[in-house]
């Protein structure tokens, strides 16, 4: 008489692990304004992270000429349940218009107050102040970022445009937004501490 062993189901924990699902939430510079869907900084910076063996899905949750306060009125409909982590990048808008600084730091403090009560994670891309604005606006404006990091605990990169201002060849013809190549040169940049921001988010991320 033979016998036949079914082999036995695969458990919850031998199942194949999932991506990883972060949200690029922010204005044109993450939306990728007058580029096509796969230059968009999500994209790019999904390929480099995937080139380094890193298994992750960004969402593209830009919007072209958003501010903190359209950030935060979208937020949660835009980070859907399920998201292992958030890169927020808000404010250049705010700052382009003069906004007042308080304004900014207000919104972005609600937006990081509201995805900690969901334990979702930050990394925190923070924007600096043009020089035409003034000293004063500068000091207050570019304190903000650092001074929310410290205080909410979360990752910071310091400036999110860092290695393109002033270089016109990293940019389209308005000067202000980067073409192709000047978002490869954003991530290229980026792409270290979203390694450590993804080694730091919680062992279920990898699950």
């Amino acid at each position: 008489m033979s016998l036949i062993f079914a082999a036995p189901a695969p458990s919850a924990a031998q199942a194949a692990p999932r991506p990883i699902k972060l949200v690029a939430f922010g204005d044109s510079l993450t939306a990728g304004y007058r580029l096509p869907a796969d230059a968009a900084f999500p994209a790019v910076l999904e390929r480099m992270l995937k080139a380094q063996g890193r298994d992750v899905q960004i969402a593209n949750a830009g919007v072209s000429g958003d501010t903190t306060t359209g950030g935060l009125d979208r937020l949660d409909w835009s980070v859907p349940d399920g998201t292992d982590g958030v890169i927020l990048e808000l404010g250049a808008n705010d700052m382009l218009r003069g906004t007042d600084p308080a304004v900014a730091r207000r919104n972005l403090t609600a937006m990081l107050d509201a995805l900690k009560a969901r334990h979702i994670p930050v990394l925190l891309a923070g924007m600096q102040a043009a020089p035409n604005l003034g000293p004063d606006y500068r000091t207050k404006f570019d304190a903000i970022f650092p001074d929310l990091a410290r205080q909410d605990g979360v990752m910071l990169y310091p400036f999110f445009l860092d290695g393109i201002i002033g270089d016109a060849g990293l940019h389209l013809d308005d000067g202000l937004h980067p073409n192709v190549k000047g978002v490869e040169t954003i991530a290229a940049r980026m792409l270290p501490t979203v390694e450590r921001f993804l080694d730091t988010l919680p062992a279920q991320a990898t699950r």
